[in-house]
């Protein structure tokens, strides 16, 4: 098995928790991870697998065995009984990890029968820190599913047609999600044109004939199944004025790819939107390392109206990040210069240029580095 970064913080947080749930998209390696860990294992989505811990549940939960429960959603009745047993025991850690993505009944009933009894755990498809020697390209054309393509190039971009069909058509109905197959599969191609571009649900409910509170809500349902994330603007208080409304990204760039049409990296370097996807694939990366390492971050864009722009801002601590994303090999001292500006008017404490550069230049505050760089900088600074 291919080492997960956030297996430690899922160790830790077993540790100092009587359960913890682990979340992240479908076919991501939840139930690799988990099975990996000392436990018994349920998948909820089987009868047997009901009967059996209905039918064990009194010895089990009187034992000292991680308990690991697939598609916990899937079955309602569970969730009383864990917060019974949880609660006639609240001293004894590390007995139950839960697994799904975050559909709405999951974080229903995590809401309602389990507040303050669990933590919650991020995992992403594979990020190119876990794969050092996989060309960070190969993951930028077929993003980092484990049977997507990243282990084998011949599964993309059909696996990934296959995932999001499977998704509109049976997971996301079952989730709630009251759009018919078809208006979801081209919420999906709107949601792709517009990768990187700031969120304008009136434009895109036009589009679809729906209003832009239907679209906002369908958009929920999507950051739910970790297929999209919304970048909130960075609204500091300057004279300027700011553009202050979310960016919207696909968090994983073959998903976005293979949607565009797009199969071979020449392919991809030749359509007028491959800055955007290079972007969203920085940003991705970036974001999927801090919530393996257990940091939230808070991100955010900036952007005012008159131009100056900062694609990534965060803070870490009581320093502020500031990122600037460039698909270039030589960004220009232009470049860096107007960026600084930027980060100049939110007062940032770190300033990076991310380009696809051969040889960093940095300096105490920040400087302009490649992708694989930035991650270790990043790293070293969370850990």
């Amino acid at each position: 098995m291919i080492a997960r970064i956030v297996e430690p913080l899922l160790r830790r947080r077993l540790k100092t928790n009587p359960a913890a749930v682990l979340v992240g998209p479908r076919q991501s390696g939840k139930t690799t991870l988990a099975r990996s860990l000392p436990g018994v294992y349920f998948d909820l989505e089987q009868p047997a697998d009901r009967l059996r811990l209905d039918l064990q549940w009194d010895e089990l939960a009187a034992t000292r065995q991680l308990i690991i429960l697939d598609e916990a959603q899937t079955w309602p009745e569970l969730f009383p009984r864990l917060r019974g047993a949880i609660d006639a025991g609240r001293r004894r850690n590390g007995r139950f990890l839960l697994l799904g993505s975050v559909s709405p009944a999951l974080m229903k009933h995590v809401a309602e029968s389990l507040a303050g009894r669990l933590a919650l755990v991020e995992l992403t498809p594979f990020l190119i820190s876990e794969q050092p020697d996989r060309p960070p390209a190969d993951f930028w054309l077929r993003g980092g599913f484990p049977d997507g393509g990243i282990l084998n190039p011949g599964r993309f971009p059909q696996w990934q047609q296959d995932y999001l069909t499977l998704l509109s058509q049976r997971d996301l109905p079952v989730w709630g999600l009251p759009a018919k197959p078809p208006v979801t599969q081209r919420l999906l191609r709107m949601l792709a044109a517009v990768h990187g571009q700031v969120w304008n649900a009136s434009q895109v409910g036009q589009s679809l004939g729906l209003s832009y509170h239907t679209i906002n809500s369908y958009l929920d349902f999507l950051e739910g199944a970790f297929l999209i994330r919304r970048l909130p603007p960075w609204l500091s208080n300057l004279k300027k004025r700011l553009v202050r409304s979310p960016k919207i990204y696909w968090r994983d760039s073959g998903l976005l790819h293979s949607i565009l049409g797009v199969r071979t990296m020449d392919d991809l370097l030749h359509q007028p939107w491959v800055g955007a996807s290079w972007e969203g694939f920085v940003v991705h990366q970036m974001l999927g390392l801090m919530a393996a390492l257990g940091e939230a971050g808070e991100p955010h864009y900036f952007r005012t109206r008159d131009g100056y722009e900062v694609d990534l801002v965060f803070k870490l601590g009581s320093r502020l990040w500031a990122v600037e994303i460039k698909l270039s090999a030589s960004p220009s001292p232009e470049d860096y210069s107007r960026f600084n500006l930027a980060a100049d008017l939110i007062g940032a404490d770190r300033r990076y240029l991310v380009a696809q550069v051969a040889r960093s230049s940095l300096n105490k505050t920040g400087g302009v580095l490649s992708l694989p760089h930035l991650l270790d900088v990043l790293a070293k600074e969370l850990r």
